[in-house]
This record gives structure tokens, C-alpha cells and sequence, in this order.
């Protein structure tokens, strides 16, 4: 028993399953995010640029079946806006840090290298104190 434990909790400590298991957590808090952006600040704006923003009520009728073709088109809409968010607000700034990191350049608000060196001297002062 102990060593079935054992290799349970490798495998539950291993790095990728905890990884992932941090990376379902963020998604879901950023989930929560995107769209609460998307209902509360986009949706309201396009509502006030083009009227209604819901498309709920757009259906027809074959025979006894209601075809609520509005729902889907609401789904499409809330897809492509959601995507948008995410590539403008998440995968462009990203891009954007990754390039310049590329290039050696620091964002401006990491210290220099002089500052660094004066932060090690301070260190040093410090331990032999």
C-alpha cells in the first residue's frame, strides 16, 4: 500500500500534472475575465452603436420545428468577440514583450546593470556587518 502511495504521489507531484493543473485554475480566472469584458464592456457598446446587440429573437419555422438560427449567430458573434479580446488585449502585448526580449531590450522598469551592481555592493556591506 505504502508504495502505491508513493507512486501516486510522484505522479502527482511530477511537474507537468501540476503545470497543468495551475494552467486549468488561470484559465478559468481568465475565462471569468474575458467575459466579463465581452458582456459588460463590449457587448453594451456595440448594443449602443448598432441597437440591440441580441440576436435571440431571429428564428423561423419549418413545419412544427423552430429553427432559432439568432441563438447561433449570438454564439458566432460572442466567439469572434471573444477572440479578438484575446489577441488584442493577451497574444499582441505578449508578442510584443517576447520580441523586444528578443532584441535585448529590458522593459523599463528592470534596474540596469549599475544599478545591480550597486545592489550586490549593499549586499556584501550588509553580510559583513
Amino acid at each position: 500500500m505504502a508504495g502505491i502511495l508513493k507512486e501516486f504521489r510522484d505522479f502527482v507531484l511530477r511537474g507537468n500534472v501540476l503545470d497543468l493543473a495551475i494552467a486549468v485554475v488561470i484559465g478559468a480566472a481568465f475565462t471569468t475575465v474575458v467575459n466579463s469584458m465581452v458582456a459588460n464592456i463590449l457587448t453594451p457598446f456595440i448594443a449602443a452603436i448598432v441597437g440591440q446587440p441580441s440576436f435571440g429573437s431571429i428564428n423561423f419555422d419549418i413545419g412544427d420545428a423552430t429553427i432559432e438560427i439568432g441563438l447561433f449567430l449570438e454564439a458566432v458573434v460572442n466567439f469572434v468577440i471573444v477572440a479578438a479580446v484575446i489577441f488584442f488585449f493577451i497574444i499582441k502585448p505578449v508578442n510584443l514583450l517576447m520580441e523586444r526580449r528578443k532584441r535585448g531590450e529590458a522593459p523599463a522598469d528592470l534596474p540596469t546593470p549599475e544599478e545591480i551592481q550597486l545592489l550586490r555592493e549593499i549586499r556584501d556591506l550588509l553580510k559583513t556587518r
